[in-house]
């Protein structure tokens, strides 16, 4: 037989999988009528789904929401404009739609008939910090190794909103599909977990954001825990190892009957840390024990607290099935995402300067955290522009005013505060002197960006400095950071 028919015997005989038969469009009008209970105006299909007119591509299905001030309706022409093929609406209209009773309960139940038709394995996450870094090394991780058949929160789409607009995107072919999942109240990541049905949930850590809100720590760690209320059965718990909470969480996670696995550096962690140095890109190079096997790899983001991260992804991809070498890969190469981590090199005065833009989010943890690694990042000088951290409550002036201690430790030259909940932080500094404290050049106490701004152009950044831009989204640090690199705006808000 020749070669060539040799080869066609084989594809003849290609065995066919059960994703084999699964549909490559993402939704057809008769997928999406039953799903909803809804009535089709005409047949066709969409390859994506979305509910904001303004970020519609050509092939999308636009989902017109009803908020308490906003009607997705009033946008159909736009979403058309952009390349909508069809909408769901509760109203007949002229363009291709399904026709439904509530928009939003067809969004959710879309997102149900997604979950139920992919056989993807879902991983959930959530915590206090690090839920987006995270969630994008998960991905990375099983989207190399499946060849492009991992799918993951965009942005930050982690409310009740995002995480079943997620779902409702995810093709039918799917192999993984990662969710991060966020809140500002007690109750709301119960529900999350309840759409997704993850089959592992991964806790980052716990910290007192929102702690406003939920009162105490204990509580915060309680409303992160009730992610594993929505676990399949059999499913996986991943927590860290080295959390003061970590007994309560795996308590909790016991009585949803899950199978736990613990990560960090302690010693009773079943993916735990050996040893962590570090690399001359600004890393980590990481070696942990999993248990049945060692791995070494590099982290190329910088920081203590990625290198708990890493370890996260390690035991989340591991109780996912995925492949720990795809992992190590996709450690090595993230780069670090826009408002949390993201380095710019900034034109100044003599040459170049380093900007770590993490003006996304901040709690007491992540400031602390990212001020060590501002510390241990090479510079002439260390400039801190450290924004509000918010929804602290009656803890606010306590944590601010801590900041003096790691503000000292990171070696910072010069502090540029902003917000007016950072007053405490500038007295602190005020009393003590921020000189007996390392802060050569003082500090100075903005009241928004734009102030913020005029005080670090006045102080001068020059070569080889390094300025790190932390704070809470609402306080707007993003224009800073655009001011100064030229790149994009502020995000849009989410929950942690």
């Amino acid at each position: 037989m020749s070669v060539q028919g040799s080869a066609m015997r084989v594809l003849r005989n290609w065995p066919i999988a059960r994703r084999d038969a699964l549909p490559a469009a993402l939704w057809s009008a008769t997928e999406i009528a039953a799903a909803t209970g809804g009535t089709a105006s005409h047949d066709f299909q969409v390859s994506d789904v979305e509910m904001d007119s303004r970020d519609v591509k050509r092939g999308d299905l636009f989902i017109a929401l009803k908020g308490d001030a906003m009607d997705g309706h009033k946008f159909l022409p736009q979403a058309f404009a952009n390349g909508a093929v069809a909408a769901i609406v509760d109203r007949p209209v002229e363009y291709p739609h399904v026709l439904v009773k509530d928009t939003t309960a067809a969004l959710h139940a879309l997102a149900h008939a997604a979950r139920e038709r992919s056989p993807a394995v879902r991983i959930g996450v959530t915590g206090s910090v690090g839920k987006t870094g995270i969630k994008e090394a998960i991905f990375l991780s099983l989207d190399r190794a499946s060849r492009g058949a991992a799918l993951r929160s965009i942005r930050s789409y982690n409310n009740h909103v995002g995480v079943p607009l997620t779902l409702a995107r995810m093709p039918a072919r799917a192999k993984f599909g990662v969710f991060e999942m966020g809140m500002n109240h007690a109750g709301e990541i119960a529900p999350l977990a309840e759409h997704v049905r993850p089959h592992v949930a991964l806790i980052t850590t716990i910290a007192p954001a929102h702690i406003e809100n939920l009162g105490s720590m204990e509580a915060i760690a309680a409303e992160k825990a009730s992610i594993f209320s929505g676990l399949v059965d059999g499913g996986m718990a991943v927590i860290p190892a080295d959390s003061p909470y970590c007994e309560q969480m795996c308590d909790i996670a016991k009585t949803y009957g899950a199978k736990i696995i613990t990560f960090g550096a302690a010693k009773n962690a079943d993916v735990r840390l050996l040893d962590a140095i570090p690399s001359a890109n600004g890393g980590s190079l990481v070696t942990a024990d999993l248990g049945d096997t060692r791995v070494c790899y590099s982290v190329a983001e910088p920081g203590e607290h990625w290198i708990a991260n890493s370890l996260g992804v390690m035991a989340a991809v591991k109780a996912a099935g995925g492949d720990l070498g795809a992992a190590g890969l996709a450690l090595a190469e993230m780069g670090g995402l826009k408002g949390r981590g993201a380095r710019h090199q900034i034109a100044v005065p003599g040459g170049k300067a380093l900007l770590i833009d993490e003006s996304y989010n901040a709690n007491p943890a992540s400031m602390r955290a990212t001020l060590k690694a501002l510390g241990q990042t090479p510079a002439n000088r260390r400039v801190a522009v450290l924004g509000s951290m918010k929804e602290l409550g009656d803890f606010a002036a306590k944590f601010h005013a801590q900041l003096t201690e790691p503000l000292s430790e990171a070696k910072v030259d010069f502090a540029v505060l902003v917000g007016e909940e950072m007053r405490s932080l500038a007295a602190e500094l005020g009393k003590a002197s921020a000189a007996s404290l390392g802060i050569t050049h003082g500090f100075a106490h903005c009241d928004n960006p734009a102030e913020a701004i005029s005080a670090l152009n006045e102080f001068g950044i020059t070569h080889s400095d390094a300025i790190l831009v932390k704070g809470s989204n609402s306080v707007g640090l993003g224009a800073l950071v655009s001011h100064f690199t030229g790149i994009g705006g502020p995000l849009a808000q989410s929950k942690t």
